[in-house]
């Protein structure tokens, strides 16, 4: 387990041969005056799912926005897959191979579930993401990518829908579908969760769990259980610094993280 009151413990992921993915060093982040990140070091490693947790105002959203490019790290270092992206901006990132989605659902709500996917395909590179004047056939359908996402999400049943009239949790599993057809090597997931009822939850637990297949994952999440089920390493938060890192059963068992915000709610429910 990693922590951070004082020097630094091998990060768990650390004992394999395999370098991280994505590296973060010593990120701040600044809104004026106000000091929204201290200085958080965070090694996402590939194929894992990295969730980052920790009560409202830890920064964790913010930590996300900085490291797909949504906002400029005031200080430190972005590396994704050895390459410096610091000062990328989230198109550029989108580009390397960087996902995201976000806490409130964003979708065209009046076309269907495959034009959703297919304008999310077609936006990974600029010059093709506000082309409106050919008809999107042959390449331009991006069929194999859009078909591929929708038989994922489980929502090939529903490719004609209008995505204003699914389900709310339906929503939620296209919105994960988008950032899908993007191809990315590394998929951000923003409460992804957020809304859905006790039907969906083990739904979507099982399709985040199975994109570590071929993506890497890093998750910000409320539900304890899901959080518990699928992480391979789980980053607390607090006040804009890192408190501890570890395993989900390092992390259950931690009096750090219990009295930060926890509780006897680690082991179950939403925190």
């Amino acid at each position: 387990m990693t922590t951070h009151d004082g020097n630094m413990a091998q990060s768990v992921s650390a004992t394999t041969s395999e370098q991280p993915l994505l590296q973060a060093r010593g990120i701040i982040k600044r809104f004026g005056k106000f000091v929204a990140l201290h200085g958080v070091d965070l090694q996402v490693y590939p194929r894992t799912v990295h969730s980052v947790i920790g009560p409202n105002g830890a920064g964790k959203t913010t930590l996300f926005h900085t490291l797909t490019g949504t906002l400029m790290a005031s200080e430190g270092s972005i590396l994704f897959d050895g390459q410096e992206v610091t000062q990328e901006a989230d198109h550029q990132r989108v580009q390397r191979g960087i996902a995201r989605s976000f806490q409130v659902t964003s979708l065209f709500t009046n076309l269907s579930v495959r034009e959703n996917l297919r304008l999310a395909a077609q936006g990974v590179h600029r010059s093709g993401a506000f082309d409106c004047w050919h008809a999107p056939t042959g390449a331009r359908s991006h069929a194999e990518v859009v078909d591929t996402a929708m038989e994922r999400m489980g929502l090939t049943r529903l490719a004609g829908v209008a995505a204003g009239a699914l389900s709310h949790g339906q929503q939620r599993r296209l919105e994960v579908g988008m950032a899908l057809a993007a191809r990315p090597r590394a998929i951000f997931l923003d409460e992804p969760t957020s809304g859905m009822g006790v039907d969906d939850l083990d739904e979507m637990k099982h399709l985040i769990r199975g994109l570590r297949d071929d993506h890497t994952v890093v998750l910000i999440e409320h539900n304890m259980n899901i959080v518990m089920d699928i992480s391979d390493t789980i980053t607390v938060m607090q006040q804009g610094r890192v408190l501890v890192e570890g395993r989900p059963n390092d992390i259950r068992n931690d009096e750090r993280v219990r009295a930060a915000y926890l509780g006897n709610m680690i082991t179950g429910g939403r925190a």
